[in-house]
């Protein structure tokens, strides 16, 4: 849905709607919508801890191995509405679309219990951490001081479609790194090279 107006018509298509899910949703639903709809996203860190942009990536970034997917009401704030219900995700292994894919199976379990059971949400408590939408520069491999594991993770964690790889620039070139393993001591990982800003036009 490219427009507030788009999206609401689509709603208002369907019939006596008790619920709008929205699931790896990136963009700001209007209040007219919210207030009128019980919408429901789901956010993959144990808020109110990590409320924002980015949580697969900030979350392993920070070193976390595991979290929660949250089912939460949509409200004005940004990730700040009360609680249907939690599940832990692990964050262990495999790239990031990968993980997506384990987090959106774990999405649609937890929309059959809702429907199923209606629970009421509960505000959350607890102090609040904010985490921000990744750049694009943010993509580059810092490299000093980083372990073999903390390269690994840098590389699977940008390993999805909507974030540029995660990439370093020599001389003129630029090397894009996907698909890494850490086995033996090593990280392989598939490599694409490029004139340094050529291929810049990802989104972020």
């Amino acid at each position: 849905m490219s427009t507030a107006a788009e999206l609401k018509s689509a709603i208002e298509e369907q019939v006596n709607v008790r619920y709008v899910f929205f699931l790896h949703w990136s963009y700001f639903v209007p209040e007219e919508i919210t207030l009128n709809y019980e919408c429901v996203c789901f956010h993959m860190t144990d808020v109110p801890y990590g409320r924002g942009g980015s949580p697969l990536q900030n979350l392993i970034v920070r070193g976390h191995r595991d979290t929660m997917m949250t089912a939460l009401r949509m409200t004005n704030e940004l990730d700040a509405g009360p609680v249907y219900m939690k599940r832990h995700l692990s964050l262990e292994g495999g790239s990031a679309e990968e993980i997506y894919i384990r987090a959106g199976m774990l999405s649609m379990e937890m929309v059959v219990s809702l429907v199923n059971d209606e629970p009421d949400p509960v505000v959350q408590e607890g102090e609040v951490t904010h985490f921000v939408r990744r750049t694009p520069q943010q993509s580059e491999l810092p490299v000093e001081d980083m372990s073999l594991e903390s390269v690994f993770d840098f590389i699977r964690m940008l390993d999805a479609d909507g974030y540029p790889r995660a990439f370093k620039t020599i001389g003129g070139l630029k090397l894009e790194f996907s698909r890494s393993a850490l086995r033996e001591g090593k990280v392989e990982a598939s490599v694409a090279i490029s004139i340094d800003g050529e291929n810049d036009n990802a989104n972020d």
